[in-house]
């Protein structure tokens, strides 16, 4: 049976993917427990090892023992072995390695990069379902659908937070004080060691690992945006990570966590209370929680819309106080841009063009919202039968109110007095029983 790291000179020397994907399935006919074991530790992102620093040796030793590397590997893993102790650990098995096994196998294992062109997407689609003791996790957390596409789901009870325009960060920490900063990918993040620190100082209060799931913020954000995976020449000491959810490290594992959303809000808050003197740049983020079933819900949703614009924030989150947190794309999370709405007059109509030629194109309206002259053409929202009835009796509808839905208000272009509205929305006509003909 082939070594590792002769497996491994083999995917270096070979840059077509199908070349690539036959010596893995080489490696899988063979049974190389080994390999895949290696493999594994070094493309799952859940698994990580603690230290920044393993040496390249350019001398041979009598050859290192794998169960002896195994037991190692094992205890930084579990944090059993940190700090000094494994450095000196590592520099034992180095000195016993040789070249080939140290350089091109057990070193590459501890720094998290086989450097050969393999992905776990790579190792995943060769061995399939017949071999899943050789199937690499794929990192995953929580991730929120558009509510645009899930308009059905928007009502009842929802808690509402606004969408921050970051970087996603899951973080991990250990009762022993340990934290590992990951993308939404599992890319580990080493550009904030405050946020580490600050993390580490609440440890002691922790019977198990957890996950505290948020989004990072900082002032220089599209220099930091450029610069995040870098491991040199960044300085990120304003970044501030804003937290929304927390969760046991187990359960994250496993891919589910049976606790609400808004108990999960609620211990996050209660954590944040406890730590509050020791995580200055580790904030919770707000939460609402408004009922869209009622008049004053939908209203106070409407006003943290237009909150949302007048803040510039990318958009806003609605989720359900009752879902459990899923490793995966959901529908108990909603993503959706922040809107306002705006209730003008009709003082004129459009007639379209292409398709809609003959019929009505665009409402022409005027008025003023929130102090600010209003002027703008509404075509989009209105269905093909609408179109018809208004073209066909256009005095009914001049002077009628209409509610409509914008991105946000814009500077007119022929008047600095006079303004318009991003992408609007033609929702209904105000004052109109559902479904009565203008």
């Amino acid at each position: 049976m082939r070594k590792p790291w002769e497996i491994i000179a083999d995917l270096e020397a070979d840059n077509s993917r199908l070349a690539k994907e036959a010596i893995v399935q080489q490696a899988v006919a063979e049974g190389n427990d080994q390999f895949f074991r290696g493999a594994r530790a070094a493309l799952d992102a859940m698994i990580t090892f603690g230290v920044k620093k393993v040496p390249v040796i350019d001398a041979d030793g009598e050859g290192l023992n794998d169960d002896a590397f195994w037991a190692v590997a094992q205890a930084m893993a579990e944090r059993q072995l940190t700090g000094n102790a494994a450095q000196q650990a590592i520099t034992a098995m180095a000195d016993r390695a040789t070249q080939a096994e140290w350089n091109s196998w057990y070193r590459r294992i501890l720094i998290k990069d086989l450097r050969c062109g393999v992905s776990e997407k790579t190792i995943n689609t060769v061995v399939g379902k017949q071999n899943e003791k050789y199937t690499i996790p794929v990192f995953s957390c929580q991730l929120a659908h558009d509510g645009a596409n899930h308009e059905s789901k928007i009502t009842g009870k929802k808690i509402i937070q606004v969408k921050l325009d970051g970087v996603r960060v899951v973080a991990i920490v250990y009762p022993n004080g340990t934290c590992n900063l990951f993308s939404r990918n599992g890319k580990e993040l080493v550009n904030f060691p405050h946020i580490e620190s600050q993390f580490a100082k609440t440890a002691s209060g922790m019977a198990e690992p957890m996950v505290f799931d948020g989004e990072i913020m900082s002032s220089s954000f599209q220099d930091l945006m450029k610069q995040v995976h870098r491991k040199s020449n960044v300085n990120a000491d304003d970044a501030v990570l804003h937290l929304f959810d927390m969760l046991p490290l187990q359960a994250f594992q496993q891919g589910l966590y049976k606790v609400s959303q808004l108990a999960r809000l609620e211990s996050l808050h209660a954590w944040k209370e406890q730590w509050a003197d020791v995580t200055p740049d580790i904030q919770m983020l707000g939460h609402e929680t408004v009922d869209l079933n009622t008049a004053a819900g939908e209203q106070r949703f409407k006003n943290i819309n237009a909150d949302a614009i007048h803040g510039g924030y990318e958009g806003i989150m609605i989720k359900d106080p009752d879902a459990f947190y899923e490793t995966k794309r959901t529908v108990a999370w909603l993503k959706r841009k922040p809107f306002l709405e705006v209730s003008l007059t009709v003082v004129g109509l459009e007639e379209g063009t292409g398709k809609n030629a003959g019929r009505l194109g665009a409402l022409i309206c005027e008025g003023e919202d929130d102090g600010k002259k209003i002027r703008t053409n509404v075509g989009s929202g209105l269905t093909d039968d609408l179109r018809l009835d208004i073209w066909s009796d256009q005095k009914a509808v001049l002077g009628q109110v209409v509610e409509i839905r914008a991105d946000a208000t814009t500077r007119n272009q022929d008047s600095e007095d006079i303004y318009s509205l991003r992408f609007p929305r033609f929702l209904r006509f105000r004052g109109f029983a559902k479904g009565e003909k203008i």
